[in-house]
């Protein structure tokens, strides 16, 4: 019997790119963003996000979204956490939108959440095991919250998860490189570009197949 890794490469006709809450309430520019946050997040990882997204659609990957959003308007469904540190992101509002740049196109999934995890509170363990994912590709914000919950349930629920390191982002460089090794046993972590390479190489073998 083959040893299993979590190293191993993603399978594209079973996998899925998850764009974790890049939302106007998680981006906009006040005084809850640090300046390395801004930086990276419009220098690095917005860009990242759009190309993992079209390799992913020219692939057939699924691309899907989680973003913060109450189920109510006053927010009373909102999990004890969100309530204490006052996270209120009312149904339909701007703050719950995703940015143009990388915004949902056709009939891409949006998962809404009302906790920091989005397996918690959504049912997208239900839907994946719909579409058959078992590779989880990961991305958005904030690496050491919502991200670092979501690979850690992904992975005990027995999903592959690729991390992707520059698609991801925190409020400062020491709590992104900490979240990263602190989950490190957890997922495969890679570059953008060496995921871009990956799927190129296996959807180009699998249409010569």
């Amino acid at each position: 019997m083959a040893r299993l890794s979590r190293e191993a490469p993603i399978d594209p006709a079973h996998a899925a790119l998850l764009i974790i809450d890049v939302q106007n309430y998680c981006i906009r520019h006040d005084a809850r963003t640090t300046e390395y946050f801004r930086h990276a997040l419009r220098g690095t990882v917005l860009p990242n996000i759009r190309r993992l997204q079209l390799a992913c659609r020219q692939a057939n990957i699924e691309v899907l979204y989680s973003v913060i959003e109450n189920m109510t308007r006053d927010g009373r469904d909102r999990s004890l956490d969100y309530k204490i540190s006052d996270i209120d992101v009312p149904r339909g509002s701007w703050e719950a939108q995703i940015p143009g740049e990388i915004a949902p196109a056709g009939d891409e999934m949006i998962f809404r959440k009302t906790s920091s995890n989005v397996f918690v509170s959504t049912n997208i363990d239900y839907v994946l095991r719909n579409l058959a994912v078992r590779s989880l590709i990961v991305a958005g914000l904030m690496t050491d919250q919502c991200v670092e919950s979501a690979v850690r349930d992904a992975c005990d629920l027995g999903y592959l998860v690729t991390l992707v390191t520059d698609a991801c982002t925190t409020s400062s460089d020491e709590r992104h490189e900490q979240s990263l090794l602190g989950i490190r046993g957890y997922c495969r972590q890679c570059s953008t570009d060496a995921l871009l390479t990956e799927i190129a190489a296996l959807t180009n073998r699998d249409a010569q197949a």
